[in-house]
C-alpha cells in the first residue's frame, strides 16, 4: 500500500494542502510518525513539533491503558474514567504513575530536540500525525492533550487505520484525514514495504532539518 513512510507522508500531505493557509502546526508522534510529519510540514510550510505520550497501565496489566500523560506547553493528564471505575482504581493512582512517566518524556524531548523553542498551537490549526493507528488508545490520549492546548482547529491525519478506529476518534477532532482503511487490518507494518524501526538519530536529523527550514535555532541535546 505504501513504499515507505516518506511516500506515505507525501501522499498524506497532498490531502492536507487545503490547510496550508490556516496557520498549521504539525505534531508528530515519535518515532514512526516523524518521517510522516516531516513531509506534511514541508508541503504545508508549517513548523514541526513532537507529541510525546506515555500511557499509564493498570496494575499487573501494563498494556491496558487507564490513563496517559501528554507532553505540551504544560503536561496534560488524560484519564480513562470508565476503565478506572471498572477496575476500582483512583485518579490518584493514575497521577502517581504519570508523574514517573514525566521523567521519560523529559528525557526523550531533550534527546530529540535539545532546548530549542517549540511552536504554540493555541489559535492555530494543529495537525496530529502518525504512521498509522491500530486500537487508537494512545492517539485518543494524544488528541485530548492537544485539545486542551486550545488550537483553533484539531486535525488527525494518518496514512492507514481501521475504519472502526477512525470512526471512534472522529468526535475527538474537527476533521480526520485517513488515506486507507483496509479490512481486515492486523499490524500497521503490513501496509508498508519498508517499515523499519525509526532510530533516534533519524528523528533528530529530521527535526533538525525541519527547524532549519522554518528558520528556528537548533540546540544540541545535553550530553
Amino acid at each position: 500500500m505504501f513504499k515507505d513512510r516518506r511516500e506515505a507522508g507525501e501522499r498524506l500531505a497532498k490531502e492536507l494542502l487545503f490547510l496550508r493557509d490556516r496557520q498549521p502546526v504539525v505534531l508528530a508522534l515519535p518515532r514512526g510518525g516523524v518521517p510522516i510529519g516531516f513531509e506534511v510540514a514541508r508541503a504545508l510550510d508549517a513548523p514541526l513539533d513532537l507529541l510525546l505520550v506515555r500511557k499509564v497501565g493498570a496494575p499487573h496489566q501494563p498494556e491496558l491503558a487507564v490513563g496517559a500523560v501528554v507532553d505540551g506547553e504544560s503536561m496534560e493528564f488524560v484519564l480513562n474514567e470508565d476503565l478506572l471505575a471498572m477496575l476500582g482504581l483512583s485518579v490518584d493512582y493514575v497521577r502517581e504513575c504519570a508523574e514517573r512517566e514525566l521523567a521519560e518524556i523529559d528525557r526523550r524531548r531533550e534527546l530529540y530536540l535539545g532546548g530549542r523553542e517549540r511552536p504554540s498551537v493555541r489559535g492555530q490549526t494543529a495537525i496530529v500525525v502518525d504512521d498509522g493507528i491500530a486500537t487508537g488508545a494512545t492517539m485518543r490520549a494524544a488528541l485530548r492533550g492537544v485539545r486542551r492546548r486550545e488550537p483553533a482547529h484539531l486535525v488527525l491525519a494518518v496514512p492507514v487505520a481501521p475504519a472502526e478506529t477512525v470512526n471512534a476518534l472522529r468526535h475527538e477532532v474537527d476533521r480526520v484525514v485517513c488515506l486507507e482503511t483496509p479490512y481486515p487490518f492486523g499490524a500497521i507494518g503490513r501496509f508498508y514495504q519498508d517499515f523499519h524501526q525509526v532510530a533516534d538519530e533519524e528523528v533528530r536529523e529530521l527535526m533538525d532539518r525541519a527547524t532549519a527550514r522554518t528558520g528556528g535555532s537548533i540546540t544540541p541535546p545535553t550530553p
